[in-house]
Order: structure tokens, then sequence, then C-alpha cells
């Protein structure tokens, strides 16, 4: 895929906090709450590293799934006929792109229906999920990220179309990750107590301008698609 998914992946993790905060914000709060004394370190430098190390583990499962979908596209590939194959893709990911977009922009929410493709992943992930908390050390911190990746959420199965379409492991995990790195300022907001972020995120102009540079990528996506058509 062109590059610039990697741009509105980013984006999307970005602008995408409000949704974040909703399904993870109650989490990292119990989380950084849970947090073991730091004896003589400092309070903040203490929590800011157990929420890195906690976002670290999570972030590298995007980018595991990323890699996943990429990759077993890209055998699929080999499958069928490639050409129709990849534009098929690329028409499915530029209608995600667009759906997303609407969503950062509050038009239309219908994007978070997706999530319920993954309770049932989640079922089996869940229980030990709960097993590591309460958190009280660095692995258990990153080791917690890593499960706690798998949540079900519809911003993240929408990115996920995107490394699909990619039809390339290194590619998908590159669009995963940028996502995860778009989360990371809103949920690291959320576990020092800091709200400058979600308030600006929650502008309206901002939100329009930032779905609106989505729309743009899908309609480019599928542009490129239908052209490759004819």
């Amino acid at each position: 895929m062109i590059d610039y998914n990697v741009t509105g992946a980013f984006l999307v993790g970005l602008m995408g906090a409000g949704h974040c905060i909703g399904m993870c914000g109650g989490l990292i709060g119990a989380f950084s709450s849970q947090l073991p004394s730091s004896g003589n370190k400092n309070k903040f430098v203490s929590r800011l590293q157990f929420l890195l190390t906690y976002n670290l583990g999570r972030i590298l499962s995007y980018a595991t799934a990323g890699a996943l979908v990429g990759g077993s596209a890209s055998v699929l590939g080999l499958l069928f006929d490639l050409d129709i194959y990849l534009i098929t893709l690329r028409i499915i990911a530029g209608v995600m792109m667009i759906a997303t977009g609407l969503y950062i922009a509050n038009i239309w929410s219908g994007i978070v229906q997706v999530e319920r493709l993954g309770k049932f992943v989640w079922r089996f992930v869940a229980p030990i999920a709960n097993r590591v908390l309460p958190i009280q050390t660095a692995p258990q911190a990153f080791l917690g990220g890593i499960l706690w990746g798998w949540l079900p959420c519809g911003l993240v199965y929408s990115t996920l179309t995107w490394a699909v379409a990619s039809n390339s492991a290194q590619q998908g995990a590159l669009i995963m990750a940028a996502f995860g790195l778009g989360t990371l300022p809103a949920l690291l907001s959320v576990g020092m107590a800091a709200n400058a972020l979600g308030q600006w995120v929650k502008n309206r102009a901002v939100r329009l301008i930032s779905g609106a540079i989505l729309v743009s990528f899908g309609l480019q996506t599928l542009y490129i698609a239908f052209s490759q058509l004819s």
C-alpha cells in the first residue's frame, strides 16, 4: 500500500483518543493506582516508566497482529489472481478508511460495530490478562500490555484492514505500530492524570479536519483500486 497508510494509521490512533480512553482508560487508571511505591525514586518518573513499559507491550501486540495479517495476505496472494486480489483488498481498505474518518469526525459511528468480531478471541485472552493484575513489576506491565493489546477495538480492526491490504508482513507491522504510537499520548495522559490532549482531540474543528484527511485517504485508495480495474 501507499506510504500514507502509515500516516493515516498514526492519525487514527491520535484522533481516536476519545475511543481509546473509553475502551482502555478505566484499565489504565486502575493500573496506575495500583503501581508499587517507588521508594526514593520520583513518583512521576516511576509511574511514567511503568506506563511506557505497559504501552510498549500493547504496541508490540498491534505490530504483531499487523505482521500476521499482512504476511497472511501475501501468502494468500500466491493462491489467487494477484491483481484482482490486491484490488479487492484496496477497495476494502478504502471503505474502512472512509468509515474511520466519519467516526473520527463524529459523523457516523458504525465502525465500532466491528468490535464484535474480536469478542471470540478475547474470551480466551481475558482470563489470562486478568491474572496479571495487580501489576507490581515492569515485566508484569510489559506482559499486561501484550495481553490487553488484544482487547476488541473497532479502530484497531479498521486499521488492520490497511495492514491486510499492504500485502506485506513488514508494512503491516509498520502500519499497526504507527497506530499504536498514535494512541500513546492519550493513554499516557490518562495514566498521568493529564487532560490537555483529551480536550484538544475533542475539539470539533480538529475532529472534522482529521476525519476529512482520512476520508480523502480512503477516496484516493478507492480511486487507485478502481483505476486498476479499467
